[in-house]
């Protein structure tokens, strides 16, 4: 009787969790490994999901469902490319499959953009929602911000840059997050679009959730609204882009008097930045005015206004990163792949090795799109097995123990899915202390600690 099929998934965010869901409830007769850089699984919905969206985060109960069957083993903390290797993954698996997402900032190529106090919006979401490989500081200094993007992560850069520390103390929000945020001395904030409302990406929920921020007013002057073909197009054509725009023009509607807010959220349309200005720190933005031109598009008109502002914060979409000893594609940042088959540069398959999930597609579509990702590259894994089941069980080391054998002899502190709970009952006994539902721990060496069962130093212990 053949063994089971022996998987290894390289990221246990929601592309990761999804793959071994679909892969379990599949015909094939499968042992699944999840294997996770950061010592806790989920990935952007822990880690990428700000604070005051508590149903968003739901997504995450249904991912610990998933983790709770057991159908597939959490093994968490350990880092692919140097505590396993593609080699040491092929010896170890039949089939290995990448979701290791797209988690660093797509680049803004303008002069200036690399001026102190010009940061990615990649990089102050993961502070904010307490991820454990980023500094536990960020300076938060300017009184006015710039943020370029028009989807929903500059509208949570925006809003949590706006925001009252205090209306978030009912949240996972961490301590240090909680104490930096109150010391800004924000009073503006400006969110940058190079097309027309009509193009903007907002989800209308979070639009309305941004108008709902308690001492914080929202502003969008009448002069950037314009509509052009494509855009009457867009509004017929979608629901959603029609109540994104509705939200907006009330917004133009707006008397000055009645903004008494002491800060202020302000959208701009139809403003491409051109340049970050400033001598040796963020002093200002440069923005050229678009036209649209028809289609939806928009060009420049040559047409320059610079905004005061001491920060700025590019929200202009996320990329991947290169996995090592993989093919990468630099342009879409993305692992290629044809329909989840990794590819190398002569367009020949990557034997085994396999893709889901933002490296698979780049960072489009939301839990949906994830889901049909993961389904389209298990359904894949399945043909090929049943094309020719021997060419893929070829894993020399197949034994399920032979995975922790290897980190253990290299004294990789590997975590469990019943390590991560003790984080969890962790998190939530911090939060009843303070009356919240739980409160985030940040530090990796803690997380690993508490996940190991191992003593914490009294400072740790009281998450200080």
């Amino acid at each position: 009787m053949a063994r089971p099929l022996r998987v290894g998934i390289v990221g246990a965010g929601p592309a990761g969790i999804y793959a071994a869901d679909i892969l379990s409830r599949s015909e094939l007769d499968v042992s699944i490994d999840l294997l996770e850089r950061l010592p806790g699984p989920f990935g952007l919905v822990r880690y990428g999901v700000a604070p005051d969206h508590p149903r968003i985060k739901q997504i995450m109960v249904a991912l610990h469902k998933v983790l709770e069957r057991e159908t597939a083993r959490f093994i968490g903390n350990v880092n692919f490319g140097t505590d396993l290797t593609l080699e040491d993954l092929h010896r170890l698996y039949d089939v290995v499959i990448f979701s290791t997402g797209c988690i660093r900032d797509a680049d803004l190529n303008i002069p200036g953009i690399d001026l102190p106090q010009s940061y990615g919006a990649a990089d102050f979401v993961n502070w904010y929602d307490g991820h454990p490989d980023v500094p536990r500081t960020w300076p938060l200094e300017a009184k006015e911000v710039a943020v370029i993007g028009a989807g929903n992560v500059a509208l949570d850069v925006a809003r949590m840059l706006a925001k009252h520390p205090e209306d978030l103390k009912s949240t996972d929000i961490p301590a240090n997050v909680y104490d930096g945020l109150k010391a800004s001395p924000v009073t503006d904030v400006h969110i940058f679009a190079r097309r027309g409302p009509a193009q903007a990406k907002f989800s209308s929920l979070e639009l309305r959730e941004v108008g709902q921020v308690p001492d914080v007013d929202v502003i969008v002057d009448p002069e950037d609204f314009d509509f052009d073909e494509g855009s009457e197009a867009a509004i017929r054509g979608s629901n959603q882009t029609k109540q994104v725009v509705k939200t907006l023009t009330d917004w133009t509607l707006k008397e000055p008097e009645d903004c008494t807010a002491s800060r202020r959220i302000h959208l701009h349309f139809l403003h491409q930045p051109a340049e970050v200005l400033g001598e040796g720190k963020v002093e200002g933005l440069r923005t050229e005015r678009t036209q649209l031109n028809g289609d939806g598009t928009v060009s420049g008109t040559g047409e320059f206004h610079d905004w005061p502002v001491q920060a700025v914060y590019r929200a202009v979409g996320y990329f991947g990163t290169p996995l090592a000893d993989l093919p990468f594609d630099d342009s879409a940042g993305v692992l290629p792949n044809v329909a989840g088959r990794v590819v190398g540069e002569d367009g020949e398959t990557v034997e085994r090795v396999y893709t889901t999930g933002w490296i698979k597609r780049g960072p489009v579509g939301l839990i949906g799109s994830t889901k049909s990702d993961a389904r389209e590259t298990i359904g894949n894994i399945t043909a090929d097995v049943e094309a020719d089941a021997e060419q893929l069980r070829r894993a020399e080391s197949p034994d399920p123990q032979a995975v922790f054998d290897v980190l253990e002899e290299r004294g990789v502190e590997y975590t469990t899915w019943d390590g991560w709970k003790r984080v969890e009952d962790h998190e939530i006994a911090l939060g009843e202390a303070d009356g919240r539902e739980r409160v985030k721990v940040v530090p990796r060496e803690e997380l690993t600690a508490i996940a190991l069962a191992k003593e914490l130093s009294a400072a740790a212990a009281s998450h200080t």
